[in-house]
């Protein structure tokens, strides 16, 4: 049984947050909880966020529920949101372009056993 999680529009860069996501793909899901817990990165505590509600999601499965020690991340994909786009003022009237990079955070648990 798969049970997903899916956090849009999230205010970080995707090439950031990835960086953590690639860390607890494979991992049981109690270790992968216990790992981003201890990284000091924004991107950590927001997939922490979309990892325990895809554990919850996968309990509350009326289905079979699932226990929490047989879970698994199958897979742990971040990808691009829409940008923001401002501007700021820069020397002599010209303006720079600052983009405000937004991302989709989407984890997959699974109870099944992958050979």
């Amino acid at each position: 049984m798969e049970a997903r999680a899916i956090t849009k529009y999230v205010r970080i860069s995707s090439s950031k947050a990835r960086q953590v996501a690639r860390l607890i793909q494979g991992k049981p899901a109690t270790e992968a909880i216990a790992l981003v817990q201890h990284i000091p990165r924004k991107a950590a505590r927001l997939i922490a966020k979309t990892l325990r509600s895809a554990v919850a999601n996968a309990e509350n499965a009326e289905r079979d529920s699932a226990s929490v020690d047989q879970l698994t991340v199958k897979e742990a994909i971040v990808g691009e949101g829409p940008t923001i786009k401002r501007f700021k003022p820069k020397a002599r009237g010209m303006a720079g372009r600052i983009r405000k990079r937004t991302s989709h955070i989407r984890i997959v648990v699974t109870d099944e056993s992958q050979a």
